[in-house]
């Protein structure tokens, strides 16, 4: 009996060179061979590493716009802080969920297509959703995670489309400009949700922006990006003497290497000791920055109101300066900490080549020392509060860039879409998928054994919070342990 093969069971059909999936860069050996790859990044290769650059703003602009107006709609909604909690929970527990969906496809299928669709679909949505009452909670609710799974798309299959246009030497740089769009695209969707609140007095239009800038990048994906983009795979290192490549005899492996299951690339990764921890140490990232993100701006206006600094929201349009600050603290200190993660480790790579892992404990150390201090002062200080958030946030953000970096020379080429959706999926399922929801359901059990008051709605939110802080402890001690396994599994990466 005939079984259908993947492209026959799909519309998405692919040229033969496509299906040499494993869609990422390869480390060509040095010498005579090196003439027959590709000499050099094109201008075409850094105007499509642009253009998938701004479809990553977007995507996390849309991620933050719900946290930058979340006193509005607690207000609107009525909801405590578990439920709150939840909106952001349930938009990461679709977005992790469909993540391996796309990985799959992103290493088989054309991604200019997965990439094009994700766009119009989370941006479609996202116009909708700003047309609901507050009779239509639940839809509210659904149509969070309906964009969780329009932003899946993107974030699993756009960096390896970056990392195949560029080889090792560039390839660190592109992705960490790549990663600086997600806190600048975060913090621009705190500004964007506050700003647009406070301008026109609805918090409804905050929704309406980011559709916009969605319908330019898929103009801009459809116009400048190759409908097949080149994929880099095992046989691209096999040069001749002569300089050219020997495809007919590298293509039999490419055929088995694309008969590969996912149950088997799964297991493969399983055995990979610093693949697993440090997915492990960017889960615990993802634990600290999802419960921050959600919660940080309500924190900072309950201790503006135990300060006496400002009043509770009771009015219709609730203040919205802390959520402004706070995006414009997690554009400032993303931009820094991108570019000093991608730097140090740069550097430090040529006298230690167990580098990268280190710098990620070392960061996640001082960080979650950061915010214990932040977390301790903010009752009688919100400027210092403000300062230790801001640098809690910098060394957060030193190992976006480093992180993925690891993972795409520590797994074989065939298999680092996967990968990255494996990664991405339990990064969010033990990570910033519960925070939110955690965090707001550990602060509405505290209110709830004690009288209401403004000082008990301050306190259950700083104890839940200290959470956080013990995370990023454990962060830095699995980065740590990734350190003594990344040199073995590097050369393993290579020799396949």
């Amino acid at each position: 009996m005939h079984t259908p093969t993947a492209q026959e069971s799909t519309g998405l059909q692919l040229p033969p060179e496509e299906l040499s999936y494993g869609a990422t860069v390869t480390h060509v050996r040095q010498g005579a061979s090196v003439s027959a790859a590709r000499k050099g990044p094109a201008k075409r290769d850094y105007l499509v590493a642009a253009v998938l650059c701004y479809g990553n703003l977007i995507n996390f602009m849309d991620w933050f716009i719900v946290p930058g107006i979340l006193l509005d709609v607690q207000k609107y909604f009525e909801l405590h802080d578990g439920d709150a909690g939840l909106l952001q929970t349930v938009f990461v527990l679709c977005y992790m969920l469909a993540a391996p969906i796309f990985g799959y496809l992103g290493d088989r299928y054309n991604r200019k297509i997965i990439l094009g669709a994700g766009i119009f679909f989370w941006s479609a949505v996202t116009l909708g959703s700003s047309f609901l009452t507050e009779l239509y909670c639940w839809i509210f609710f659904l149509s969070r995670g309906l964009v969780g799974i329009g932003s899946a798309s993107y974030s699993t299959v756009a960096p390896t489309m970056i990392a195949d246009l560029f080889e090792e030497g560039k390839r660190t740089t592109m992705l960490s400009i790549f990663y600086i769009f997600i806190p600048v695209g975060s913090g621009l969707g705190y500004v964007l949700a506050a700003g647009m609140a406070e301008l026109t007095g609805d918090w409804h239009w905050a929704f309406r922006i980011t559709p916009c800038m969605g319908g330019l990048a898929l103009v801009l994906l459809l116009l400048l990006v190759p409908h097949r983009t080149q994929r880099r795979t095992a046989f691209h290192r096999a040069l001749s003497i002569s300089g050219t490549i020997r495809v007919k005899a590298e293509k039999p492996g490419v055929q088995r290497a694309a008969k590969t299951t996912w149950c088997q690339d799964v297991l493969s990764l399983a055995k990979n000791w610093s693949f697993v921890w440090s997915s492990l140490g960017l889960t615990a990232m993802a634990f600290v920055t999802g419960a921050l993100g959600m919660w940080v701006p309500l924190f900072l206006h309950r201790a503006e109101v135990v300060q006496g600094l400002a009043s509770p929201c009771l009015q219709e349009t609730c203040s919205s300066s802390n959520s402004l600050i706070f995006g414009g603290i997690t554009i400032g200190t993303g931009i820094l900490g991108v570019i000093t993660g991608a730097e140090a480790a740069r550097r430090l790579r040529k006298i230690n080549n167990k580098a990268d892992p280190l710098i990620c404990a070392t960061s996640m150390f001082v960080s979650a020392l950061c915010l214990y201090v932040a977390l301790m002062v903010a009752q009688t200080n919100i400027t210092a509060t403000f300062l230790f958030i801001a640098l809690g946030e910098l060394f957060l953000s030193v190992n976006w860039a480093v992180v993925t970096d690891i993972l795409l020379y520590v797994v074989t080429p065939r298999r680092q879409s996967t990968a990255i959706a494996l990664q991405i999926l339990v990064s969010h399922l033990l990570g910033d998928a519960g925070s939110p929801y955690l965090i707001g359901t550990i602060s509405s059990a505290i209110q709830a054994k004690h009288p209401e008051s403004v000082q008990w709605s301050f306190w259950s939110m700083q104890y839940s919070f200290i959470l956080c802080a013990f995370l990023g402890v454990c962060g830095g001690g699995f980065f740590f342990l990734t350190s003594f396994y990344i040199e073995e599994d590097r050369k393993e990466a290579e020799r396949l």
